[in-house]
């Protein structure tokens, strides 16, 4: 097995320099960077990171806490951030949370005794006994998708900007009486979409009608149930909107139970678009959330939080896309020719 003296000597330079390549504790020229690099290649070098741990107290490895990873969201949130990760040199330990508080708080704590450098959290509903952990050991940490407020690193999307716009575009179409399906009560996302829901009425002068606020918990079943107590007002809405993927497959099998369609029956319009969502029938209009670059972005900010601890936190809100197709109740969008 090849040693780090071996690296030096075909590389032609000392091993404290190999160790500066490696452990990017100084500044190497480029060109003795390369010459290590390419010895390192040759000899099929591997370098003993628990050893670079002990003497740096840096294991280059982060943790992430996130609960629903079945979803597709969150899977492409984990795939963001792995790819981030593996792009600075970092492993990346995964624990899932269960949105559950207690298990928040005892995942966080086994990601941190297994001494990553710094966390990446998808905070549950309540997530104060995880907050006091991190702060009192002083673990840097980044928030994403559920944000927590401006005292900490976070990064999500634009939550009632766009849900706004789909009220809006409803609105448009002649839609008097909207729904919302919210989501779980307690997290960020839920009440900003909430907002951005009642934005979108004032600003079409339209009434808040309690009775057309449903709360789906964030998951399929929970909006079945919540779709089905929307139907069964004394004036159902024409118009819903959903505020995630999973509570758009809980809504659409509630219209489907009343034998309902969509969107000749009751328009639809959901917060997270699927990857599948052009081949439903109807095709579903969405709001698409960057999930990658969501995921990207937290390992950027938590990099920087290790390199500069001092630094005043951030928040960093990203923009979402409309997706545009028929379950809302337009035309179809003509083939391109």
């Amino acid at each position: 097995m090849a040693t780090m003296a071996d690296v030096a000597r075909r590389a032609g330079v000392s091993v404290a320099t190999v160790s500066h390549v490696l452990n990017e504790t100084r500044p190497v020229l480029p060109g003795t960077r390369e010459a290590v690099l390419e010895a390192i290649d040759a000899l099929g070098y591997t370098h003993n990171t628990l050893a670079r741990s002990l003497v740096t107290a840096r294991t280059r490895s982060i943790g992430l806490a996130v609960s629903a990873t079945s979803n597709p969201y969150f899977t492409e949130i984990l795939r963001g951030v792995e790819a981030g990760a593996l792009e600075h040199g970092y492993g990346l330990l995964v624990a899932d949370p269960h949105d559950d508080p207690v298990h928040e708080r005892k995942a966080v704590q086994l990601l941190h005794e297994r001494r990553v450098d710094g966390l990446i959290v998808a905070a549950s509903a309540e997530p104060g006994a995880m907050i006091d952990y991190l702060t009192r050991h002083r673990v840097p940490a980044v928030f994403l998708d559920r944000l927590v407020g401006d005292a900490h690193d976070q990064v999500g999307a634009d939550n009632a900007f766009h849900v706004e716009q789909l009220v809006l575009h409803l609105a448009e179409l002649g839609h008097t009486r909207i729904g919302l399906v919210a989501g779980a009560p307690g997290l960020s996302t839920t009440d900003e979409r909430t907002a951005g829901y009642r934005a979108g009425l004032r600003r079409r002068g339209l009434p808040f009608a309690p009775e057309l606020l449903a709360g789906g918990d964030s998951e399929a079943d929970g909006a079945r149930a919540a779709t089905h107590r929307l139907l069964a007002a004394a004036r159902p809405p024409t118009a819903l909107v959903t505020g995630n993927n999973a509570m758009t497959i809980g809504a659409l099998r509630a219209l489907e139970e009343a034998g309902l369609g969509v969107p000749d029956d009751m328009a639809l319009v959901c917060f997270d678009d699927f990857s599948w969502g052009d081949v439903f029938s109807p095709r579903l209009t969405a709001i698409a959330q960057p999930s990658r670059e969501i995921g990207a972005t937290a390992v950027r900010l938590l990099l920087d939080r290790l390199e500069d601890p001092a630094r005043p936190p951030r928040t960093v809100r990203l923009p979402c896309a409309f997706v545009h197709r028929t379950s809302c109740g337009c035309a179809p969008s003509p083939s391109p020719t």
